[in-house]
């Protein structure tokens, strides 16, 4: 469940990429396949790279306060590498190691009607937590079983 580009996004890029070209060819840089062309392919965060590129300004994702968590919090870094195991993650470019994609966190505790408790993970209490763990954990399970 990727962040796609949000429409504003999109709209950044088609106003300042000088041509259709040259927009086309940065969503190829983006998602590093020289198949896409389309700013509908763009994850959120491809998007922001594109927008860099062009002198703009990223685009903060809101779902990314949904996610904000407590790295002294056991229960939290349980999120976290559960996220990891589902496939969150993302590469971190200071360090190119992966890590857990909070804006897909976050877009799954907000607009998920699956997901168990519709809040933000430090608002939580620990029964809360413990379900958004259950959760995971059957995700994990589910999308491990199916292959």
């Amino acid at each position: 469940m990727e962040n796609k580009a949000t429409k504003a996004q999109k709209q950044f890029i088609h106003v300042n990429a000088p041509t259709r070209d040259i927009k086309e060819e940065y969503v190829q840089w983006a998602t590093g396949d020289v198949e896409k062309i389309s700013c509908n392919d763009l994850t959120f965060e491809q998007a922001n790279m594109i927008i860099e590129q062009l002198g703009g300004t990223p685009h903060k994702n809101e779902a990314y306060g949904w996610a904000k968590f407590d790295r002294n919090n056991h229960q939290h870094k349980t999120i976290l590498a559960l996220c990891m195991n589902y496939g969150w993650k993302k590469r971190n470019p200071k360090t190119g190691r992966d890590i857990a994609d909070l804006g897909s966190l976050g877009n799954w505790l907000k607009n998920d009607p699956r997901c168990p408790v519709r809040k933000p993970l430090d608002e939580m209490d620990t029964i809360e937590t413990s379900k958004i763990i259950s959760a995971l954990e059957n995700m994990v399970g589910s999308k491990y079983k199916q292959r």
